[in-house]
């Protein structure tokens, strides 16, 4: 939620958690993009004012329509600009949903239980680590807003690391999983994949760690919390 208003903030924020919502609250929208770049993967709706401070709910909105896990939420403007032309460019822009204030908490509780309703939680399934995320339903990982093309092997290689960031895998471990039934894969097979794999991850390579003397894994000072 953005909303540059503290105690109406404040107020709703309470009264969604009450109702047993997790609520990611930002006054102003330089501090609602540093939650959606740290928080992408465990947002499920957004509600905008759309005159806060340093970047607006419009932006904000342009954003998050353009972004690789949260394209497809709802999202919901909550604004005093209740003049027509200013809901039509906030629907234009991709907002599912507009309530002019000032609106009782009730109702903008039940304009966000009407839109999560129709969202499918099983449509995607995204992990995020750092600056990648990947969309284990999909079969994509991207790097911020950018798709990395990858190989069949080296999806199975990041898909394994991803669900089991804190596991190291021996070569062998590694050679198991990626090579299915083919014998004739050797250890230097996996250092090949895994220094491919670093080259397309560009500034993110250093997510992949090598753990002297016992293999591979995600680095874990690099986790997302």
């Amino acid at each position: 939620m953005v909303e540059d208003e503290i105690e109406p903030a404040e107020m709703l924020s309470n009264f969604l958690e009450m109702n047993d919502f997790n609520v990611l609250l930002a006054h102003d929208g330089n501090k609602a993009l540093e939650l959606i770049e740290k928080n992408a993967g465990d947002i499920d709706l957004a509600v905008l004012d759309i005159m806060v401070p340093h970047v607006n709910g419009k932006e904000i909105c342009r954003i998050i329509r353009k972004h690789p896990v949260l394209s497809d939420i709802p999202v919901i403007f909550l604004t005093a600009r209740d003049k027509e032309k200013d809901e039509i460019e906030g629907l234009e822009l991709g907002a599912d949903d507009y309530i002019s204030k000032p609106a009782s908490l009730k109702l903008v509780k039940a304009h966000i239980e009407s839109l999560l309703r129709r969202q499918n939680p099983q449509n995607s399934k995204w992990i995020q680590h750092g600056e990648l995320f990947l969309d284990t339903s999909g079969k994509d990982l991207y790097l911020r807003d950018k798709r990395i093309e990858l190989t069949s092997t080296e999806y199975a290689l990041v898909e394994l690391f991803f669900q089991n960031p804190k596991r190291v895998y021996t070569r062998q471990q590694i050679l198991e999983h990626i090579g299915g039934d083919d014998r004739f894969v050797f250890d230097r097979t996996v250092d090949v994949h895994i220094k491919n794999l670093r080259l397309k991850l560009g500034t993110a390579s250093d997510m992949i760690k090598t753990y002297r003397g016992m293999g591979y894994g995600m680095n874990r000072d690099q986790l997302t919390a």
